[in-house]
């Protein structure tokens, strides 16, 4: 009989955004797979995907003339150019539609997916057999400045949001996609971005600190009294990209009882920073050592990046999840440390974040 695969929570994925570029596929996307991207239902199914943090993004138009970013990627060193702002009204709309697509996966499944509003409800899904979602905001561009749109989101289950993707928002500043670089690029959060994240805190919503410059960075430890998160973020001392943390930043992460998710990006994970997949274990384990190292054990777990990058072809998908934690193991982690990687770290702090 076959074994069944230990529970992964991953902290940020983009299926969502696959389904808004092609939504009458949704039902290929999530239910049955479509034979392309990382995620779907029987996929996660098989790799033991038994909770995540899906984002609603809002894309930015490819601009007339825009170079071609993934063969810059190829061939660092490259820079890419800060995206303009999206407006309210552009993004209200798209953020609107891909939280009903996060909704709607859970009519979908027939019981095998349940949104997810607090820890308990994530521990009622995994005890049942059924995948936890929570819903997140990559960017805050669909959130107006009186902040009666995030009061509005949250009440359909919003419990994670980052102020900006790399792009300047209303509230604050990205960083831009660049290797070798610094996430010192930029001023800090607006007098907006400092009300969303006192805002976020009295809601109790996660605040995510990946894609935010490292002055916004600080701006939000002086600000927040819940621990501080980046959902999808690696080591810089390793990878030296913008959207990598330096050790300075995981020592105040640390020191908040906050965690940091291991981003699956080859473009954040490859010394050399390129983008391509063809890489052994090497990296990862380097990756995870310096964060447990520098953040201590109960401060670690994954932000896969699925659906949003290109991944190590050792993990390749989701079903992939038990490839890693194999090579996990082979690395000299014990199952107690393993464990809390790939689940209760996640469930620890989302509940020191959310309460209950």
């Amino acid at each position: 009989m076959k074994t069944a695969p230990l529970p992964v929570f991953d902290g940020h994925n983009d299926i969502l955004l696959r389904m808004q570029m092609a939504p009458k596929k949704r039902g290929a996307i999530w239910l049955t797979g479509e034979g392309r991207g990382h995620l779907d239902l029987p996929r996660m199914q098989a790799g033991g995907f038994a909770a995540g943090i899906f984002a609603i993004y809002i894309p930015s138009p490819a601009a007339p003339g825009a170079p071609d970013y993934d063969a810059m990627m190829d061939n660092p060193p490259y820079e890419i150019e800060l995206p303009a702002m999206i407006p309210l009204g552009v993004a209200q709309p798209i953020a609107l539609s891909m939280a009903g697509h996060f909704l709607w996966m859970e009519r979908a499944s027939d019981g095998a997916f349940r949104v997810c509003r607090s820890v308990a409800e994530i521990e009622a899904a995994q005890a049942a057999g059924a995948i936890a979602g929570v819903m997140h905001m990559e960017g805050a561009e669909a959130i107006d400045d009186s902040l009666d749109a995030l009061h509005s989101f949250h009440a359909m289950g919003l419990r994670s949001l980052g102020p900006v993707w790399s792009r300047p928002t209303i509230f604050g500043h990205g960083v831009p996609f660049k290797f070798p670089g610094t996430p010192d690029t930029g001023p800090g959060l607006t007098d907006a971005g400092k009300r969303l994240i006192r805002e976020c805190n009295s809601l109790r919503i996660m605040v995510d600190l990946s894609h935010l410059n490292e002055a916004g960075f600080n701006d939000v430890a002086a600000i927040s009294d819940a621990p501080l998160v980046a959902t999808h973020s690696n080591a810089h001392a390793i990878t030296p990209s913008t959207r990598n943390l330096t050790d300075r930043q995981l020592a105040i992460i640390r020191d908040t009882g906050g965690m940091v998710g291991l981003n699956f990006a080859t473009v954040f994970l490859r010394e050399d920073g390129k983008r391509a997949s063809d890489m052994g274990w090497e990296a990862v384990l380097r990756h995870l050592d310096h964060l447990i190292t520098h953040l201590g054990e109960d401060h670690v777990g994954f932000g896969s990046d699925f659906d949003g990058a290109a991944v190590p072809d050792g993990i390749t998908d989701a079903a992939g999840l038990p490839n890693l934690l194999a090579a996990m193991a082979a690395h000299g982690y014990d199952a107690a440390l393993i464990e809390k990687l790939r689940w209760s770290n996640w469930l620890r702090v989302l509940r020191q974040t959310w309460g209950g």
